[in-house]
């Protein structure tokens, strides 16, 4: 009775196993594998299952959920290395509630695949076209309603140059869409054999030839030469455990001696008039400028030897709230704090706690105030918008920062928790879009890696090694100040997306509703 009940509701196994194919053949596109291209067809057997089980909404939304599962454990177990390495959770634990996590947020495509089920039963097998519609609407469902949209299937395509620069029109979901019309060309070949599938599938090229010549015309082009100001990246390699004060006290001199070590090279180039900003990263040192002296005084002595600015991260006093920002300070030639700005996004669980579960769990990092300013920062006669650490995940931060002038956008980060795993690239590859759908620079600054600088058509450049001690000098200057589609009107496409989705499906009910109030005047 109960294998009845059972089969009432699981799809049948051969849908199972496509579903597990298609998540294994995406997760293969992600890094460090980074097979992009397979990303390209990865979904096509997904979509073949679920055309399978059209029938029943509870076994697609079964099949989705298999794939939604299988493909965020796989991309993501990185997650695991931190509770493992540090708090010394059992292995099996670990990956046992990353499993749980991945499941919660596999709940996503199963939407999908349910609502995808609706169209195909009610359209026929051509609705697969539909499908680039409706996964860009639960992927922009995801981001809005988790916060994250971590290994949205854009990113797959990071390291591709010529593919990313739809992204300045529509960001990641017009990325996304593209790949997501090309798996459903593919499926929709495979499903039915038709031929206008084949020939839409053999113009793509010239898809990608429009994108090729409208990229080449749309690059921010540095200006003012002479009004150049020179960026000292550091990447110090701070471990992440074992930080007494004596260790605490010669990294932190490390950071100078790299800094002024890099800073002789620049000297031999600059002039007086041009600014010299060094950059620290985020890590786990835990700098608090306005409440340690001792600090205050450290740095001070090395702005002004160095005539140089410094940025770093720090947390800062929210006397209101008697909590701490985290924040990213910058000091001018004299040690004097003249721009601060505090994190906006802050990582969920790790520096925040949701409101209704504040007084039940801890932050595992710190409990920090929201920050809620949008703080340019001066860098020679170019403005700074900072992204910290997990921020570089969030396209509507970067946006703001350029709408109102930003020329350059610094992300400092530490991945450092994460260990030699795919979090470095996977991470990275956000910077890459951010860089793309602003055009702007983006001057990647990390503890372990990767530090790099991101040009405008997202070629990440000049990366340093990851796990060793590097520096980087960068210039930068104003932009010419122009802005994207996307800067100027944000995720209109997704929001589009959204509502062709919800007419298709209202529509699709509709018509579902009238064939069987027909069905019952007949009887």
């Amino acid at each position: 009775m109960k294998i009845l009940v059972l089969k009432r509701f699981l799809p049948a196994p051969l849908n199972a196993v496509l579903a597990f194919l298609s998540a294994i053949l995406l997760v293969l596109a992600f890094p460090d594998f980074e097979f992009w291209f397979l990303a390209w067809f990865a979904l096509a057997p997904l979509f073949y299952a679920v055309e399978r089980e059209k029938e029943s909404i509870v076994k697609s939304l079964f099949v989705g959920w298999i794939f939604g599962t299988y493909f965020f454990f796989g991309s993501c177990w990185w997650l695991t290395f931190a509770p493992i390495t540090y708090a010394g959770f059992p292995g099996l634990l670990a990956y046992l509630l990353l499993f749980g996590a991945a499941a919660a947020v596999g709940f996503f495509p199963a939407i999908f695949a349910a609502l995808f089920s609706i169209l195909l039963k009610r359209f026929g097998n051509y609705a697969i076209l539909f499908a680039p519609f409706l996964w860009t609407a639960i992927e922009f469902l995801r981001f809005w309603t988790t916060g994250n949209n971590w290994n949205a299937i854009a990113y797959s395509q990071a390291f591709e140059t010529f593919f990313v620069q739809w992204a300045s029109i529509g960001g990641i979901y017009l990325v996304g869409f593209i790949l997501v019309f090309f798996n459903a060309l593919s499926g929709c070949y495979l499903i039915t054999k038709s031929k206008n599938a084949g020939y839409l599938l053999a113009g793509l090229p010239f898809l990608f030839i429009t994108v090729s010549l409208y990229s080449s015309t749309n690059q921010s082009y540095q200006i003012e030469k002479e009004k150049q100001a020179f960026v000292v990246a550091v990447q110090p390699n701070v471990p992440m455990n074992g930080l007494d004060y004596g260790k605490y006290q010669q990294l932190r001199q490390k950071h100078i001696e790299l800094a002024e070590n890099a800073l002789q090279k620049v000297q031999r180039t600059t002039n007086n008039e041009q600014s010299t900003i060094v950059i620290f990263p985020e890590s786990p040192m835990n700098f608090m400028y306005s409440e340690d002296t001792e600090f205050q005084e450290f740095v001070r002595a090395f702005a002004s030897k160095n005539n140089v600015q410094a940025l770093f991260n720090a947390a800062e006093p929210d006397a209101e709230n008697k909590k701490y920002y985290n924040s990213a300070v910058m000091v001018d030639a004299t040690g004097e704090k003249i721009a601060q700005y505090d994190k906006i996004y802050l990582v969920p669980f790790g520096e925040s706690v949701p409101a209704p579960l504040q007084n039940i769990m801890p932050a595992l990092v710190g409990s920090f105030s929201y920050g809620k300013e949008y703080d340019l920062l001066s860098f020679g006669d170019a403005k700074a918008g900072v992204m910290i650490c997990f921020e570089s995940h969030f396209p509507n931060l970067s946006r703001e920062f350029v709408r109102r002038g930003a020329d350059v956008l610094v992300e400092m980060t530490n991945d450092g928790y994460l260990g030699k795993t795919p979090v470095l690239r996977q991470h990275l590859a956000n910077a890459v879009f951010r860089a793309v759908e602003t055009n702007r620079p983006v001057l990647r600054v990390t503890n372990v890696g990767i530090t790099a600088y991101i040009n405008e058509r997202g070629e990440v450049t000049d990366a340093a090694d990851s796990y060793t001690e590097a520096t980087r000098i960068w210039t930068v200057a104003k932009s010419d100040g122009k802005q994207t589609f996307y800067v100027k009107y944000g995720d209109w496409f997704s929001w589009l997306c959204s509502l062709v989705s919800l007419i298709l499906i209202i529509w699709s009910l509709f018509l579902t509703q009238r064939r069987k109030d027909a069905e019952a005047q007949s009887l």
